[in-house]
């Protein structure tokens, strides 16, 4: 980092400032707490762990120092359930990334969607970039039928949530459409289910093993991916040898 981009001493000595003031209005959330799930003591802690995370931040940049402090991960990432006690509407909110890992791929899978739905002489140039490739495929199947079958797709599966939230009564047929993730309240979400390689990445770091066979590892994956790519090139070059794809099932 050059020294332009580091903070200053007195940024520094100001978020330790702030941390000290978080900390006495936690103190004085959970002195006066009105039940296990205050709102209070909710908030009072997240602007304890927002000053920690800010101050060790600037602390390391500017002194190339930590602190001991440790911010709690996801599992109490939400604020107390203030919903319903019965919901008569729920909504489920789903994100899931992906990285194009073989473009190729996913442009000749799309080829075969093309096919089958245009008439002969039809324009089937969509499916010739990856953007086109994305659309038919994504307007082929449904998000949980890509998600088992990315593999076949050229995609890569990245981080995903799933958010099950509670309402008193359905949303009006089209009224949230637009902004689908704008209005979701934490306090209305019953349920929550992640999954992120940083998990499996903490496994890893807790698991750790002899460096030697890591290497002998590595190499063998190595090995085995150059073989992959062998076959995979194999395959887009006889584009009969790509699996078929289920395009009956159209919604």
């Amino acid at each position: 980092m050059s020294d332009a981009a580091q903070p200053t001493a007195a940024e520094v000595r100001a978020a330790a400032e702030a941390v000290k003031t978080a900390l006495d209005r936690h103190l004085a959330a959970v002195e006066r707490r009105s039940g296990e799930d205050d709102p209070a003591v909710y908030e009072a802690f997240n602007e304890l762990a927002t000053a920690a995370e800010a101050y060790d931040e600037l602390l390391y940049d500017r002194y190339d120092e930590v602190t001991p402090f440790e911010i709690p991960g996801s599992d109490d990432a939400l604020p107390p359930y203030t919903g319903p006690e019965e919901p008569s509407a729920l909504s489920v909110l789903i994100r899931r990334d992906y990285a194009v890992a073989e473009p190729q791929r996913l442009m000749a899978q799309a080829q075969r969607v093309e096919a089958a739905d245009y008439d002969e002489g039809a324009d089937g140039e969509v499916s010739g970039t990856v953007h086109g490739a994305l659309g038919i495929l994504f307007g082929e199947f449904e998000p949980d039928e890509i998600a088992s079958r990315h593999k076949e797709f050229g995609l890569e599966e990245g981080d995903s949530t799933l958010w099950v939230t509670a309402a008193d009564e359905p949303a009006d047929p089209g009224e949230w459409l637009e902004a689908p993730f704008e209005q979701t309240d934490p306090q209305r979400v019953v349920c929550r289910f992640d999954v992120s390689a940083v998990f499996d990445d903490d496994l890893d770091a807790e698991d750790s093993v002899d460096e030697t066979e890591d290497v002998e590892d590595v190499e063998d994956v190595e090995d085995v991916d150059d073989d992959l790519d062998e076959d995979l090139d194999a395959d887009l070059d006889e584009d009969e040898d790509l699996e078929p794809l289920d395009v009956e099932g159209r919604r």
